[in-house]
């Protein structure tokens, strides 16, 4: 038998308690869709059903109490060892886990989140970075309070979750300061053929440059490209090629870097969401980060 799927597990389990998948659905923020879905690739698994279903009724089988049981045990002993450690070693401690997605830059990130502990000594803060759709999956089983993102949820996203706008901006190019000089007078018309940085293929700076190039007539060479902004800058540093960065972080790059100023657009739009299971923020840590971001990111612009 394959190994044992504990997120449709507790899918399962949450809708056996609330004793329906509406009321899982409310519970788990996902769709009723995704937790039917995820309730039948176990009932696979298993090789036998879970529930009777009678009319939009579902009431445990005997297989299923039976695993309902075990399910119970399972996620009891879960909570208990959650309780156990937080006793222990977080007192009075209230944690705050982020998920922070891979393109933003860390410095941003770390501006936003360091005022969640500017009056707040009793915060424990959890930072994940990954892609959006791996953050938004530990969103929807709680295992998130928010998501800081360069993009809001897709629409048709299975998950129920909001996107709460931080604010735009625009894009700063930069380079080594010989290269720089020389790119300056004629930008951006100057970055025709010029040696280019480059985000991964996933990311939305990279689809918004690649238009604006194509719009200029503008083909640069691209270089190289990176999943990690902090990768990219130290390249470009070294002088092997242009970069860009949203123009909110323009003071960072140019002092840690030693890199200057090529120019900027506002041609292409940088775009920062807070993504929360909450359509009006709530979170006691959530809410002051908010505030600070937008003004953070306005200040900035």
């Amino acid at each position: 038998m394959a190994q044992l799927n504990y997120h449709h597990l507790y899918y399962f389990y949450v809708t056996a308690t609330e004793g329906s998948i509406a009321s899982a659905s409310k519970q788990l923020n996902l769709t009723p869709q995704t937790i039917s879905g995820q309730i039948g690739l176990l009932e696979n698994a298993f090789g036998f059903l879970l529930f009777d279903r009678v009319g939009k009724k579902l009431i445990l089988n005997e297989r299923g109490e039976l695993t309902y049981n075990y399910a119970r045990d399972i996620f009891g002993l879960g909570d208990e060892l959650q309780q156990t450690i937080k006793g222990q070693y977080q007192g009075a401690q209230q944690v705050f886990t982020v998920g922070i997605t891979d393109a933003l830059p860390k410095v941003l990130a770390f501006d936003l989140f360091r005022s969640c502990f500017d009056g707040q000594e009793n915060i424990r803060l959890v930072c994940k970075e990954s892609d959006l759709d791996s953050l938004t999956a530990e969103l929807a089983v709680n295992k998130l309070d928010v998501i800081l993102s360069d993009r809001p949820l897709q629409p048709g996203s299975h998950v129920k979750a909001y996107s709460h706008i931080i604010g735009e901006g625009g894009v700063s190019f930069f380079a080594q300061k010989e290269i720089a000089e020389s790119l300056q007078p004629h930008f951006p018309h100057s970055l025709h053929h010029q040696d280019f940085l480059i985000s991964g293929e996933k990311s939305v700076q990279r689809q918004n440059l690649m238009t604006w190039f194509d719009s200029l007539n503008i083909q640069p060479n691209i270089k190289a490209e990176f999943e990690d902004s902090a990768l990219t800058k130290l390249f470009g540093q070294a002088g092997y090629g242009v970069f860009c960065t949203p123009s909110s972080i323009e003071k960072h790059v140019t002092e840690q870097y030693d890199v200057e100023l090529v120019g900027r657009t506002t041609d292409i739009k940088e775009h920062l969401y807070l993504l929360s299971p909450e359509r009006k923020l709530k979170h006691p840590a959530v809410v002051p980060l908010f505030e600070h971001a937008k003004s953070l990111v306005a200040k900035a612009l």
